[in-house]
């Protein structure tokens, strides 16, 4: 089933609790819609969905499509993709959608992890895997009475990577593909994203404790 979501608010948090829940947020500023996948690590609970096993279900382009639920308790760690030209599947065995782009590589991907010790959390945005979509990874909702302080800074890129992409790497159904080609591209163009394994980005973070994590999907600059 094609669900619509504009804003979907499941847990608000509450600052002034000392174990608050940390919810994740997803945006949509693309002038298209997209449909989020969101899939825990292995040993992590999974978060949670609706009857067709999806998280967010569409999400409406131009910023309307907003949405945010809260993390399981304890530590998790996951990932964030936005899958593009997607159609419902109206075979009961098969995935609820058939998706141009993000099921597989080349996919941009958002990878956060909350509830570490002392309450440490990390995002980034991963080109590993190529680049589809365009997203950026911020915290928010520090209370300021809890004494946590650190480096918070914005991870991702809104530049259009498909665009430059180098002739091998580019791919039929959009996007850009990964490899070293690729990968010299995106760090030269985005260097607060990841391009292999040992990469880190050029801005360092530090934080504990944010009551969301926020992922929005960007228009392609």
């Amino acid at each position: 089933m094609l669900t619509t979501v504009a804003t979907a608010a499941v847990v608000q948090p509450s600052l002034g609790a000392s174990n608050t829940t940390t919810n994740l947020t997803l945006h949509n500023l693309c002038p298209y819609p997209v449909w989020p996948l969101v899939t825990a690590n292995a040993g992590v609970p999974s978060v949670p969905t609706d009857a067709d096993g999806d998280t967010f279900g569409r999400l409406d382009g131009h910023g309307e499509g907003l949405a945010t639920l809260a993390f399981p308790s304890g530590p998790w760690s996951g990932r964030v993709v936005a899958r593009t030209g997607c159609a419902a599947d109206d075979y009961d065995d098969a995935p609820p959608y058939l998706c141009a782009t993000g099921d597989a590589p080349p996919v941009t991907v958002a990878q956060v992890s909350v509830g570490g010790p002392g309450g440490a959390a990390a995002y980034s945005v991963s080109l590993v895997d190529g680049f589809n979509v365009a997203m950026a990874v911020t915290p928010h909702g520090f209370a300021a009475d809890e004494g946590h302080s650190g480096r918070c800074p914005t991870m991702g890129c809104a530049v259009d990577l498909a665009a430059d992409c180098p002739a091998g790497a580019r791919s039929p159904r959009g996007g850009c593909g990964a490899g070293a080609s690729a990968a010299a591209l995106f760090k030269a163009r985005c260097p607060d994203t990841r391009t292999n394994a040992t990469d880190v980005e050029a801005t360092p973070q530090d934080y504990v404790a944010p009551h969301e994590i926020k992922v929005v999907f960007l228009p392609r600059a």
